[in-house]
């Protein structure tokens, strides 16, 4: 059946325009993008969609997310995250390797690949790990993970703190296609720590964690990529710091991209006041004046991605004493309404939003999609930006439901996702 989406506001990352136009989908792809009242076709095998008052948007593309399987499907499955993912508006999720087994081989790249295809909901890219088992001692066979469907390599979770393995790491990864994605933590500094070092640890009586835990490892990817050449792309960005030193990078030419996730651009170390474990994470909840400068970044174009670091755990893990309960949160289903917020503050544009949400780490990862144009395939979402709401766990799709955000008045919703033209999450408002 071909789909016909009527009336909507196309927004298009690429060109940099919002403009008012139908689409008409057949099979997977988008065959035309018209003026809206040029078509009128109403055949039988025509499905009309009315998006009017709504935004169409390119599928979004997560490049950062925990879909936990195999080893940890007590958290999240590979079926509960797609579903979480397709709701929030993503088409495409790029998952970490940090699973049980580590995704350091073929045969677990295969297996991640293998259950997307059997769940059918949306695209699903492994990132395999830099090294064996995420120990940081022998590098994992790039060329292996690569044929097996990998398109990444990261340690997630842990930083490469050897430097001539990160180098080589750079190395091998430019030569054969796979994006280097590096988690920089300097573990020297960091060790023990379970929050941000400052005024709100001290009073707490948490052990912190310094800002420059993270920077100098940036200073190091930084480093290595001007001497060499080699391209790296700088995970979960958080302080002033590490966007000043991106900044100064991309200034100089030097091959480096860089993201951040929607909790360092609307929540602070302030969050984390009556010991709240599902304000824990790594890198932790920042200062005050580390939220305006990512906010900055991003404006600039100094962070080019924005992603979730969707990081589920289960409700016992997070209920345990501070210290002891693991750090990460959900985010797939929250990142649209939270990104809108820069827009009503005037930090981003709509084309802006979506670039970075769609285009651009589509591209650092090197695969399709962030485009709406005649010919592509047809992934793409349907947005109401005006809708308003409570989150509440009950009504959020993931496994787990550890999310800071729960309670929060949002606006901004996903009314539907496509994927290679077919339907995949519709959503009745």
């Amino acid at each position: 059946m071909a789909v016909w989406i009527e009336g909507g506001k196309l927004v298009d990352p690429v060109r940099n325009r919002v403009e008012e136009q139908d689409l008409l989908i057949e099979g997977e792809r988008i065959v035309k993008i018209l003026p809206t009242g040029v078509f009128s076709d109403t055949g039988p095998r025509l499905r009309k969609i009315n998006a009017r008052n709504r935004l169409v948007v390119p599928g979004l593309v997560d490049m950062h997310v925990h879909l936990r399987e195999p080893g940890y499907e007590h958290k999240e499955t590979i079926a509960t995250g797609s579903l979480a993912g397709v709701a929030g508006g993503f088409t495409a999720l790029a998952c970490m390797p940090n699973t049980r087994p580590v995704n350091d081989r073929g045969t677990v790249t295969e297996f991640i690949l293998g259950r997307a295809r059997e769940v059918n909901l949306c695209r699903v890219y492994p990132i395999a790990a830099i090294t064996r088992g995420q120990h940081g001692e022998i590098i994992s066979d790039f060329n292996e993970l690569r044929n097996a469907g990998a398109v990444g390599v990261s340690d997630d979770g842990q930083p490469v703190e050897k430097r001539e393995l990160m180098q080589k790491a750079m190395e091998l990864g430019r030569s054969l296609g796979l994006t280097v994605i590096s988690h920089c933590e300097e573990l020297s500094l960091s060790a023990g720590g379970v929050m941000h070092e400052g005024t709100v640890s001290s009073r707490l009586g948490l052990r912190g964690i310094p800002a420059a835990s993270e920077e100098v490892m940036v200073q190091r990817e930084i480093s290595l990529a001007k001497e060499t050449g080699f391209p790296v792309h700088i995970a979960h960005v958080s302080t002033a710091g590490s966007v000043e030193w991106i900044r100064r990078a991309k200034e100089e030419g030097i091959p480096v991209t860089a993201e951040t996730a929607p909790h360092y651009f609307s929540l602070d170390h302030r969050a984390v006041e009556e010991y709240n474990t599902c304000a824990k994470m790594n890198p932790p909840l920042r200062e005050p004046e580390d939220v305006e400068a990512v906010k900055k970044g991003l404006a600039e174009g100094v962070i080019d991605v924005i992603a979730t670091d969707h990081a589920p755990h289960s409700q016992a893990e997070k209920s345990a004493a501070f210290e002891k309960a693991p750090f990460g949160i959900v985010g797939l289903e929250t990142a649209v309404p939270l990104t809108l917020r820069l827009i009503s503050e005037g930090i981003l544009t709509w084309p802006e939003a979506v670039r970075k949400l769609s285009f651009n780490p589509a591209t650092v990862l090197g695969v399709a999609g962030g485009v709406l144009r005649e010919g592509v395939v047809a992934d793409l979402v349907i947005l109401d930006p005006e809708y308003s709401y409570v989150l509440k766990a009950e009504e959020m799709n993931s496994k787990s439901k550890n999310s800071p955000f729960l309670g929060w008045n949002l606006k901004g919703i996903t009314v539907m996702t496509m994927v290679g033209g077919r339907i995949v999450w519709e959503r009745s408002l």
